[in-house]
């Protein structure tokens, strides 16, 4: 057993669950409604009832950055349904560090399918104080495209992401910082054919492509170990079209990162990630908590249904701001996850099926 809190550079204390690891990212999800039906995810287009509002919202933000939290992923279902998204990123604004070492928010990040990102909300989205935006896009072809974003008409969706990223750009998501990157959820014998093409797209507008395994998340995509291509074999594909050097993955980070040798390391589009929580995973210093948009926080992706912590007995008008910030302190030092190094084991005893909260519902 660790000792409950570690003391920072600032002299602020931090909670460190069982295993040692303290709370760095806050997934805040919005809603649970998408306007896709990517069957790796499989949204029910329900939302669940009581979600938050933006003053809960606030409060939620604020006691995790008091425990520690210094990076603010906002994430849905599809976020940018949230008619208050740009209200919300403005109104975390005054919860920023003032020092690199200092306590509060460093970056503020947004994850989104990027059908719905005009260049008006792009604008909007970084004046209200958006630092990075992921878009996702899991093909090239109107075919690959609408059987892995379950749509009848692929080249709408892929016209629609193609715009949104030189939307982004223009607003000022910068590709060679960082402020703009590319997902790709990758399935073997579905889209893996897609792979060489993604990456190609990525390299020519210079953006950093992340390749993502398969994951058991939820319980309706019919996931199977099969269907698995492991980010080794994605590396292997691309690296034997443009040779790569590997990068490595930062501390408490999902993804190993890898250069492309022909360019030049400080611009766009000269680095390929992968997300490798099937075949290598690295629960070891994972450091997410997860609220979903009605107020339950979760502390592993993969957590079984119902196993979340409802927060909202402690965002009422009249609860102290303490009573919060001990109901997450308790439900980190309690934290003992490691879905992804024990899934092996866990598909060989007899329920082979474990049960998973659904990945629309916990912010991916």
């Amino acid at each position: 057993m660790v000792s409950a809190s570690t003391q920072s550079a600032a002299g602020r204390w931090t909670p460190l669950d069982r295993r040692g690891r303290p709370l760095g990212v806050l997934r805040l999800s919005l809603t649970a409604r998408c306007n896709l039906a990517c069957p790796y995810c499989l949204p029910d287009g329900v939302e669940p009832p009581g979600l938050l509002t933006l003053p809960q919202r606030l409060r939620v933000i604020e006691a995790a950055v008091a425990l520690g939290a210094r990076n603010l992923r906002l994430t849905g279902g599809e976020p940018l349904l949230h008619g208050g998204l740009e209200e919300l990123i403005a109104a975390v604004q005054p919860l920023r560090a003032t020092r690199p070492d200092g306590p509060g928010l460093r970056e503020i990040a947004l994850t989104s399918n990027g059908v719905l990102l005009s260049a008006e909300r792009a604008r909007a989205l970084r004046s209200a104080g958006l630092d990075r935006i992921t878009l996702s896009l899991d093909g090239t072809t109107a075919a690959s495209v609408a059987r892995m974003a379950g749509v009848g008409n692929g080249a709408v969706v892929l016209t629609k992401v193609l715009a949104a990223i030189e939307h982004a750009r223009n607003a000022g998501f910068d590709p060679a910082q960082g402020a703009l990157k590319l997902n790709a959820v990758i399935q073997r014998d579905v889209n893996d054919d897609q792979l060489l093409s993604l990456a190609a797209l990525a390299r020519e507008r210079g953006l950093e492509l992340r390749l993502i395994e398969f994951m058991d998340v939820g319980n309706s995509n019919g996931w199977q170990p099969e269907a698995v291509l492991s980010a080794a074999a994605m590396v292997e594909r691309i690296g034997a079209r443009w040779p790569l050097e590997p990068q490595g993955r930062a501390a408490h980070g999902t993804a190993s990162r890898w250069r492309y040798r022909d360019r030049d390391p400080a611009s766009g589009g000269a680095h390929l990630s992968v997300v490798a929580s099937v075949s290598s995973p690295f629960c070891g210093d994972c450091n997410r908590l997860r609220v979903t948009a009605d107020g339950i926080a979760y502390t592993c992706l993969f957590a079984a249904p119902g196993s979340g912590l409802d927060l909202r007995p402690w965002l009422q008008p009249d609860s102290a701001a303490a009573g919060l910030s001990e109901a997450l302190t308790g439900l980190w030092n309690r934290r003992a996850d490691r879905w992804s190094e024990e899934r092996q084991e866990a598909w060989s005893t007899a329920d082979p099926t474990p049960r998973h909260a659904e990945m629309a519902y916990l912010g991916g």
